[in-house]
């Protein structure tokens, strides 16, 4: 019995030993937050995509992120979703089979017939769409790679012709993440019903569920169906995209739309300084829907994303971070730090050899110029949409600008939010558009003064 015991205690000192002590524990948990890589707004053969979900997501976390939302339209990834495998049609003299084909083949190699599950019934082929909670145990790592459910709640709004006006109209589309239950979309003669219904919508979901979840407004120059005014009148409006790779979203806008840039800085000035509402964030994406045909034209995986500081990689913690607006977005430049306190915004750059960076500080003072210029369609040019409005030029003002790898403003007291948009000399690689540099954008620090 003695033996015995003796034998033991070695082993349990070892056990033991094994287990971390509070101070060790506290000490984790006290770890510094870091920063984490995701793309929030994506697209699969759920949808609109042109790939399986699993396969994206795995060129996603071998491509170094953090986190995935696969969003598609109108659907959550959950139940039994079969697609059928239609017959091969030429595109452009290229012979496809969406779902089918090569795109197949590189699944089975990829996964195996065990995993991949095939079926045909009267004739037709189809494969089995896995639902989220089934494909997330393949992917998924604790501190490396994290899915987290999203959908595109895709709606519209249509206004009917009149005597005296043109029949307008748009789509509505908005990204929700880490939503519990599907949400519906909505319609309505005009884009804020449509926003404040869907956002009311995610609202009581999170309320009710204790989910923690946000919705993002996206790519309001798509078909241009949302104006910067409309966005700034939404109550609940809390994220919208400020950069979209997709090829159809004109993020710099054109002669008769404002960019979005521009956009972001209208919503700011006229919610902090005119309508007492809150701060919006600007979200990167890539809105990938192609992921075969790689180059302009196409929707491809790679071109917009967020870097969150977070303390866990946990669809809570990155929920949490970004509503605080800890994080930032990129289109290629990486920032090691980005400080928004004590009255001033710093950013320090990850700077590349032979790379160069200028920083440009952007906001509006108090007591700027209200006025503002119709940008009408051009002459028999149809009008579908409301038309945008160019602002005075203290709108979004460049305050300051700083060449280098750090940059740092300090508010004088009289503006009403500053934000840093860091452009780099590199161009970037399969950009949404040609002549393309690698950006980033921070969140804005706001004033005091309004």
């Amino acid at each position: 019995m003695r033996a015995s015991l003796l034998l033991t205690l070695p082993v349990l000192a070892i056990l033991f030993s094994a287990v971390p002590g509070p101070a060790a524990r506290a000490e984790d948990a006290a770890a510094a937050p870091r920063w984490f890589k995701g793309n929030l707004h994506t697209h699969s053969l759920w949808s609109d995509g042109d790939d399986y979900p699993e396969m994206i997501a795995d060129w996603y976390k071998r491509s170094g992120y953090h986190f995935l939302g696969i969003s598609d339209h109108n659907v959550l990834q959950q139940g039994t979703r079969w697609f059928e495998l239609k017959a091969p049609v030429s595109i452009g003299g290229t012979v496809n089979q969406r779902g089918g084909g090569p795109v197949l083949e590189k699944y089975l190699r990829r996964y195996g017939p065990d995993w991949v599950e095939q079926r045909e019934e009267g004739g037709k082929r189809s494969v089995r769409l896995k639902p989220l909670d089934e494909y997330r145990s393949l992917l998924e790592e604790p501190g490396r790679f994290l899915m987290v459910p999203s959908e595109e709640i895709t709606s519209s709004w249509t206004r009917a012709k009149t005597a005296t006006t043109p029949e307008l109209g748009g789509p509505v589309h908005i990204n929700i993440t880490n939503p519990r239950e599907f949400v519906a979309p909505a319609d309505g003669d005009n884009a804020v019903t449509v926003m404040d219904k869907v956002l009311e919508a995610v609202e009581a979901q999170r309320t009710r569920t204790g989910q923690p979840m946000f919705a993002h407004i996206n790519h309001p120059n798509f078909r241009y169906g949302i104006t910067a005014e409309e966005m700034a009148e939404v109550k609940r409006q809390r994220f919208f995209e400020v950069y979209n790779g997709h090829p159809g979203v004109i993020n710099d806008g054109d002669e008769t739309h404002l960019s979005m840039d521009a956009m972001w800085d209208l919503m700011l000035t006229r919610r902090l300084a005119e309508l007492g509402l809150g701060v919006v964030f600007g979200v990167g994406t890539d809105d990938s829907h192609n992921y075969h045909q790689i180059g302009l034209g196409k929707s491809n995986t790679g071109r917009g994303w967020v870097m969150v500081r977070a303390k866990h990689l946990t669809a809570e913690s990155i929920v949490r971070a970004m509503e605080a607006g800890d994080f930032y977005s990129s289109s290629g430049v990486e920032l090691t730090d980005v400080r928004r306190a004590g009255g001033e915004l710093a950013v320090t750059i990850k700077a590349e050899p032979g790379v160069t960076y200028r920083t440009q500080f952007i906001g509006t003072r108090k007591g700027y110029a209200k006025d503002s210029q119709l940008l009408a369609p051009a002459p028999g040019q149809p009008q579908r949409t409301l038309p945008h409005r160019r602002y005075s030029p203290d709108v979004g003002a460049v305050l300051g600008e700083v060449s280098g790898a750090t940059a740092t403003y300090r508010l004088r007291g009289d503006e009403i939010y500053v934000r840093a948009k860091v452009i780099s000399s590199k161009p970037k690689v399969n950009g949404s558009v040609a002549n393309e540099f690698e950006t980033a954008w921070t969140q804005p620090l706001v004033g005091a003064a309004r």
